[in-house]
């Protein structure tokens, strides 16, 4: 997903980092069990839930967050690497798993999710054909690296194409008016996310509203050549309890606006309440983590580290957990605990069984020869 490089590490970027793969574990314990109709899924315990507006509250940001951070780290990764090495460690970190990952863990979560929607294939079907159907079901969460490799390669074409001096002197005097440059950014993304929705969500073409690549992109070009800028980062830090305030209005409001709704759809992912929402939350959190969360510890190195590989297994085991946890006669509130547990701790224990099996780790994680790498 794109990590800081080592020789300046900005502890603040890894902190939110995997403190946002945290809440992607979360928030897919809360979309199975959903009951607004989100596409997927397994299924609600009532017509009406409460719980469901942690997925109201998570979605309409974590991935923007995301695919911004993925921005900036590839701007630091850049400072220190040529766009052939840049391309090459994309090449193996993103490509590998999410091309060979799905042939070799990923076809896993296929069988689950068809057997969690319901679906049987006939007895007459080949073997390798219902393979091949397992491993186009298992994307999952993969969509997420498959995007960012695309925009990995697109963005050393942008940075061949523009003067680069140019640009950066452009930055350069920018960044001296940083409420500007956020407020473009704003826009910029603004005007994108009503562009990339379509209508037909369960068709194929309802693709386009998981992977909104012009949307995505857009964000992910902000996040390398607006948000890696220092002044930034301390402009949105001395900002942080305007931003927060601001945050907690939108969040209520969105929350009281479409509970019970379906909040993946083109008619409030499109609207202004879900943009300002999602930009506020987002610039909150690297705000608020630049000025609390600039540090590290042995827990935030280890999740550092890992929280790729979590974010890569972890649906395979939330989405089986569910499913077993929906069939039996528990109380509901005690589900939501066990899957909870169940999904980071299986979710853990796959990644650390998994990393240390040489073959393996470098399909699924892209990992080489050290299990650190």
């Amino acid at each position: 997903m794109g990590t800081t490089d080592n020789r300046q590490r900005y502890y603040f970027i890894d902190n939110l980092r995997w403190v946002t793969v945290v809440l992607v574990l979360i928030y897919h314990v809360f979309y199975n069990f959903n009951a607004q109709g989100v596409f997927g899924g397994i299924g609600g315990f009532a017509e009406h839930q409460w719980q469901d507006v942690v997925g109201t509250i998570l979605y309409p940001w974590f991935m923007t967050l995301m695919f911004l951070l993925a921005g900036m780290s590839s701007r630091y990764a850049l400072q220190h690497r040529t766009a052939r090495e840049f391309r090459r460690e994309r090449t193996r970190k993103l490509l590998v798993p999410s091309t060979l990952g799905l042939l070799v863990f990923g076809w896993v979560l296929g069988f689950v999710n068809m057997k969690a929607g319901g679906g049987v294939l006939p007895e007459e079907v080949p073997g390798v054909v219902k393979f091949l159907i397992g491993v186009i079901s298992g994307t999952g969460p993969l969509w997420f690296i498959q995007d960012l490799y695309v925009f990995s390669l697109l963005l050393l074409v942008v940075r061949k194409a523009l003067d680069a001096d140019r640009v950066e002197a452009w930055l350069a005097r920018c960044s001296k008016r940083e409420i500007w440059l956020v407020l473009f950014a704003f826009l910029l993304l603004l005007g994108l996310l009503a562009q990339t929705q379509v209508d037909e969500v369960e068709t194929f073409g309802g693709l386009l509203n998981l992977y909104r690549p012009i949307y995505y992109f857009g964000v992910f070009l902000v996040g390398y050549y607006i948000f890696s800028s220092e002044r930034v980062h301390d402009f949105l830090a001395r900002e942080r309890f305007v931003l927060g305030m601001t945050t907690i209005i939108w969040c209520i409001y969105f929350c009281v606006r479409y509970y019970g709704e379906d909040y993946t759809v083109p008619a409030v992912l499109q609207g202004f309440p879900c943009g300002i929402y999602c930009w506020s939350m987002t610039l909150t959190l690297i705000g608020l983590f630049k000025h609390r969360c600039d540090y590290t510890t042995p827990f935030a190195q280890y999740m550092t580290h890992s929280s790729f590989g979590l974010y890569i297994v972890h649906m395979t085991v939330c989405t089986s957990a569910c499913l077993w946890l929906k069939s039996t006669a528990l109380p509901v509130w005690s589900i939501y605990c066990l899957a909870l547990i169940a999904t980071f701790a299986g979710s853990v224990l796959l990644w650390e069984v998994l990393r240390r099996i040489p073959l393996i780790r470098w399909c699924v994680f892209g990992i080489g020869r050290s299990t650190r790498e």
